[in-house]
């Protein structure tokens, strides 16, 4: 099918026009994040209405989008402006094909309505949203939507009395519909390609080192920008979920209360980060009230930075790394601050996914607050991924920089579970089926760490 020589009255970049032009029956695009994939698929859209109105006919579209927001977010920047714009073209135009000024557009919350009947829907994507039309359809995002699968199985009888069909997101990993899509080999579909630099050579106004340098993750930047399908290890905190715990006050020792407090301690003498973090319990809410890092320091620097902070705060708790090196540190503590005082957990695979496991109840329940706009701390929660082990088994990985190694996460995560219950004693096992800090005080501790 060829592709349309007209270039569409709104600017647009290059590889914007070239998606623009082309009215392949199926059409996917790869585009990366802030590029203006769903602005010119939705210009196109109103584009094919007002194409079909002019010479008499009607159409109709349907935007799945990867949720309510989404959907809605394509009507309100795209749709509607669009089709307000295209609207008062056909006004001075004086109709299509009918006597006076037609009717204005009419535009509802998730959808619009044309004068000639033609009109543009968007729905949160879903087995059955994708079901009851016989129309045009446009999924965006598809890589993010849930049940993809399911979805696509019940979209082809929408599409099949010969609509045509959109498809644009960023990468989500291999496992997905839309990687089985992009990565396929035919003739079926026109395919689209356009990573962060095609976009800027294409004068997207972007700083990409900017933009690199603020994203903070390897894995985000080469999956979102360079459009680099990755193996799906989704961050085990999300950028969303690290920033609602963020709170201008935390981090700030002046402002401690005098509240007992909780320090965790991921250990390292080479290499990666020492961190010890610093929770104060305020009611509920574990507040930061300091974090110590130190690199390359000898066991002798590292006593003397925990010996000042239990000199600061009144600590109820200090829980440690006790893997490898980690085994005298604890010793020592123990010694100079009292058995019942300190923990030492070595990180196994359980007791990392339990460390981990507390650490996101609490975020998620809006009872941790860490220091805000941080780009180094919140680059840290994010690098922890969980993947599958060959047994099957979940672990954690995290990607190693001049920054650490997640280092400041696991100490914030030992605080945390530090604060969840009474000392156990290092040497047994963590039993399983445990609550967690966001549950509240009222649980239990696990009986022992091994």
């Amino acid at each position: 099918m060829s592709a349309r020589k007209a270039a569409p009255a709104i600017g647009l970049h290059p590889y914007q026009q070239r998606w623009f032009n082309d009215r392949h029956r199926f059409k996917i695009g790869m585009f990366a994040r802030q590029t203006g994939k769903t602005f010119v698929t939705t210009l196109e859209i109103v584009d094919d209405i007002f194409e079909k109105m002019v010479d008499g006919r009607r159409a109709h579209w349907v935007i799945l989008s990867s949720g309510e927001r989404q959907a809605r977010e394509a009507m309100e920047s795209g749709i509607k402006p669009h089709a307000a714009a295209y609207g008062l073209a056909l006004r001075e135009l004086g109709g299509s094909g009918t006597r006076g000024t037609p009717p204005k557009v009419d535009a509802r919350a998730l959808e619009v309505v044309f004068p000639n009947g033609a009109r543009v829907t968007a729905l949160p994507a879903n087995p059955d949203t994708a079901r009851g039309f016989s129309a045009n359809v446009y999924l965006d995002e598809f890589a993010f939507h849930r049940d993809d699968r399911r979805i696509w199985r019940a979209l082809f009888p929408v599409i099949s009395a010969g609509h045509s069909l959109r498809v644009t997101s960023t990468p989500n990993g291999k496992t997905n519909k839309f990687h089985e899509l992009m990565s396929a080999r035919d003739d079926d579909w026109s395919r689209h390609v356009v990573d962060i630099h095609q976009a800027v050579a294409d004068g997207l106004p972007r700083d990409i080192e900017v933009l690199r340098r603020n994203v903070g993750d390897a894995d985000a930047w080469a999956q979102e920008y360079e459009l680099k399908f990755r193996e799906r290890a989704s961050a085990w905190l999300p950028h969303g979920l690290v920033v609602a715990n963020e709170h201008p006050d935390a981090g700030k020792l002046d402002l401690y209360q005098g509240g007992p407090c909780y320090i965790g301690n991921d250990i390292a003498l080479r290499g990666d980060l020492w961190v010890a973090w610093v929770w104060e319990e305020v009611g509920d809410v574990l507040w930061t009230r300091e974090i110590v890092t130190l690199r390359q320091a000898t066991f002798a620097q590292q006593d003397a930075a925990l010996d000042a902070l239990f000199g600061r705060y009144r600590v109820a708790r200090l829980q440690m790394d006790q893997t490898g090196l980690g085994e005298k540190p604890v010793e020592d503590a123990k010694r100079r601050y009292g058995e019942a005082k300190v923990q030492g957990v070595i990180f196994t695979t359980g007791n990392k996914l339990l460390l981990a496991t507390a650490g996101k109840q609490a975020f998620e329940a809006r009872r941790a607050r860490i220091p805000a706009g941080d780009p180094e701390l919140r680059a840290d929660f994010m690098k922890l991924r969980k993947v599958a082990g060959p047994t099957g088994r979940p672990r954690f990985i995290a990607a190693s920089n001049a920054a650490g190694h997640a280092d400041r996460a696991w100490a914030a995560f030992l605080g945390i579970e530090a604060a969840a219950g009474p000392p156990a004693a290092a040497g047994a096992t963590v039993e399983g089926g445990r609550n967690s800090y966001a549950a509240g005080r009222t649980r239990e501790k696990p009986t022992s760490w091994r």
